[in-house]
Parts: C-alpha cells; sequence; structure tokens
C-alpha cells in the first residue's frame, strides 16, 4: 500500500517514538491528524456551499500540510489540488480556471479527497491495532 503511504516519511514519524510496541508519540499524532482531517472536511463542506474559494484553498493548503508530515501522498496531492483550483488555478497552479469551474474541479475533488483520506486512515488505523 504504499501509494497511500510514503514510508520514507511515516517511518521516521516512528523513528521518534520511545517504545515501539506502544508507538504513543505516534499514534497521539495520527490520532490527533484524524481530528483534524475531520474537522477540516466539514469546514471544506460548508466553504464549498458558500462558495468561498479563499477557504477552500486555505484549508486545502492547511490539510496538505499535516498529510505531508505523516507521508499520505494522495491526500497530500489532493490537497495542493484543491489549494491550487481555491486560487483559481489549474491543478498544477499554473493556468488560470473561472471561479465556477474551480467550484466544479473542487466539488468533484473533495469527494475523491474524502475516499483517499478513508484508506488512508483504515491503512493507519490497522497498523496501529485500531486507534
Amino acid at each position: 500500500m504504499s501509494d497511500i503511504v510514503d514510508h520514507n516519511i511515516f517511518d521516521q514519524l516512528l523513528e521518534m517514538d520511545e517504545d515501539d510496541e506502544d508507538r504513543s508519540f505516534s499514534r497521539d499524532i495520527v490520532t490527533n491528524y484524524f481530528e483534524q482531517a475531520e474537522t477540516t472536511f466539514a469546514s471544506m463542506d460548508t466553504s464549498l456551499t458558500e462558495k468561498d474559494l479563499q477557504a477552500l484553498s486555505r484549508l486545502g493548503h492547511f490539510l496538505k500540510g499535516s498529510s505531508a508530515a505523516l507521508g499520505l501522498t494522495k491526500v497530500k496531492a489532493s490537497c495542493e489540488k484543491m489549494q491550487n483550483y481555491g486560487n483559481m488555478k489549474d491543478e498544477r497552479g499554473s493556468g488560470s480556471i473561472t471561479a465556477e469551474e474551480a467550484l466544479k474541479r473542487i466539488a468533484a475533488l473533495l469527494k475523491q479527497t474524502k475516499v483517499e483520506y478513508k484508506e488512508a486512515e483504515e491503512y493507519l488505523k490497522k497498523f496501529y491495532g485500531e486507534l
């Protein structure tokens, strides 16, 4: 499942655990990430309903950073696209798109990102033996 988690990054987090059995340090970080992601997705849903592109870009940027810190590659990449769309740029952040197109792309992307997040959540819960 290396397409879900980049183990080069995730393993660096695991190295910070004092106890390889209980892994309380990394477990706490992952648990906090889950809570943060759920709150962020709720804010994204609200911002999408309100057609608030700036908020969507900011929220995408925020979740991109915390996803990257855990090595969650798919979620990170999708959040980066959302950040770009929120700035009315294409997925690479170069060409311009309209606000209407940005909202349409974000609506589809948000559904996809939630699926990718659930995959990562299941993977990590399995890793930690159901947090």
